[in-house]
């Protein structure tokens, strides 16, 4: 009577949502240590394993593992430090909700508000890594640009996680889909399934699932990897655009709005923003395109920074929007151009004089002289129009750490925009004039390098309000130059992971 008791309870508590205080008392499935369900959910999920096919069938049912809370079956067994998993994943029948989701998870805890991550592969084949960063938080992804995979991998690596994917009995690939999250030791890893309808109950199949905490021989060289990403900033959810191995960066958009531009290997490429293969754009001479590049207001010319002539120095071009015969802005070097005056007529540069970095202005067209507005002692950079012209964003190491100022156009009324222990650069305002994103790293880290932790920030300009975007691998080339897609509702950057 005792056992009966405890099941009729356990049911009790999954219709009451609080089946996590008890889910550890539910019986071992195949490698697993047990199997519960998440959250709230009318219809109780079960699990089975057959050791002949070495397989197991996931049966579950919930509103959803999203937002604030989850509820799904979940199959688990607990683990500490670095850990890789992978399986085969298939729905079974058609099913009857697009969303439904079929996942490899890591848990904090198994609270419906915990903290996770997981590879999810949704009913119509759309597959992501979401992730809730602390109890309670609202869930992101990164949506990878591969569709239905039969095979999924999550790898847990320090303080990164990662999704690799790849055709059932096939080799598996790194997606571009990643995110820096911590797990305290021990946390839940498993698998799980979500009806994506509180109403019913989806089922879905983990074959071959292997699990192994080995890391990768020291001896390997890991493989950079450069995944162009845009993130629409109502939802902060993320997409891979394109993925490829080696070093892509700062990408812009076209004012169609459908396409991106970034720089690689000294040359400027265009990529339609749903994904596609990237086209190299014609630039005459200018072989050494660096990631300062941008296009007009009127989306007619392009302009770049190429250091291929003379003395190899950074000097500023414009050329037509589609390729051409680049010409001269800056003879004066090095000259990074940033931004654009909302009218065409002026843009605005960093460039270094006798070893001190300012910004400067100069006619776009190339007809006058440069106006120098910044005279502090260290480094100025990353100079950007607001929307109206009024004002110019850049980011100044005149306090200390690097931190966003802004000033009038003419160098007038200059004032610090950020204040904290971080070092922000490359603001960017949005085509409204409301919010500004910028690029943040950790405190003792000096100018804006390759290959670190780095953090994308979001300000509402009036409260001074700031939230995270994502926290990710990056730096150099991440987000460069202005970002923003024309109607303002997403912004495109660059994304880096080493490989083994």
């Amino acid at each position: 009577m005792t056992q009966i008791r405890m099941s009729i309870g356990v049911v009790a508590m999954v219709l009451a949502g609080t089946v996590s205080t008890l889910a550890e008392g539910v019986g071992a499935v195949g490698d697993f240590e047990g199997h519960s369900d998440v959250g709230a959910v009318l219809h109780p999920g079960s699990a089975s394993y057959e050791p002949a096919t070495k397989r197991y069938t996931v049966l579950g049912s919930g509103e959803n593992m999203w937002s604030t809370k989850d509820a799904f079956h979940y199959v688990w067994k607990k683990a500490s430090g670095d850990l890789t998993m992978t399986a085969n994943v298939a729905f079974v029948g058609k099913g009857t909700d697009p969303h439904r989701k079929a996942c490899l998870i890591i848990r904090q805890s198994l609270d419906a508000d915990s903290a996770y991550v997981d590879v999810a592969l949704h009913g119509d084949g759309l597959t992501s890594l979401q992730f809730r960063e602390s109890p309670g938080a609202t869930s992101h992804e990164v949506q990878a640009n591969v569709s239905g995979p039969g095979r999924l991998r999550i790898v847990k690596r320090g303080g990164y996680v990662t999704a690799f994917l790849g055709n059932t009995g096939g080799k598996l690939s790194y997606s571009g889909a990643a995110e820096r999250i911590t797990f305290r030791d021990p946390y839940y890893v498993g698998i799980g399934v979500c009806a994506h309808n509180k109403d019913i109950i989806e089922t879905a199949t983990f074959s071959d699932v292997e699990m192994t905490s080995e890391a990768p021989a020291a001896s390997s060289k890991p493989v950079l990897y450069s995944s162009l990403e845009t993130q629409s900033l109502a939802s902060t959810d993320r997409r891979v655009v394109y993925l490829t191995e080696g070093r892509i960066e700062a990408p812009n958009w076209l004012r169609d709005g459908k396409t991106l531009l970034f720089n690689r290997g000294g040359q400027i490429f265009r990529v339609p923003a749903i994904g596609g293969e990237p086209e190299a754009i014609d630039t005459g001479f200018a072989t050494r395109c660096n990631n300062d590049h941008g296009v007009s207001p009127d989306g007619t010319l392009l302009a770049i920074s190429d250091q291929s002539q003379g003395a190899r120095k950074s000097l500023i071009y414009t050329l037509p929007v589609a390729g051409g015969p680049p010409k001269l802005v800056t003879p004066i070097g090095p000259s990074y151009w940033h931004g654009w005056s909302p009218d065409g007529k002026t843009m605005a540069y960093c460039g270094d004089r006798a070893g001190e970095f300012d910004i400067y202005t100069t006619p776009a067209d190339g007809s006058g002289s440069e106006t120098r507005l910044t005279t502090a002692k260290g480094l100025d950079d990353g100079p950007e129009y607001s929307p109206d012209g009024k004002m110019i964003y850049f980011n100044s190491d005149r306090t200390g750490t690097m931190q966003v100022w802004r000033m009038r156009a003419d160098g007038g009324g200059q004032e610090q925009v950020t204040v904290d222990e971080f070092n922000n650069w490359f603001p960017h305002p949005s085509p409204d004039g409301k919010t500004l994103v910028f690029l943040t790293y950790e405190k003792d880290v000096k100018g804006h390098p390759e290959n670190k932790d780095v953090t994308l920030r979001r300000m509402a300009i009036e409260s001074k309000g700031v939230d995270v975007l994502g926290q990710f691998f990056g730096g150099q080339g991440t987000v460069n130059v202005p970002c923003w897609s024309p109607d303002g509702r997403r912004i495109a950057f660059v994304t880096y992971q080493l490989v083994p």
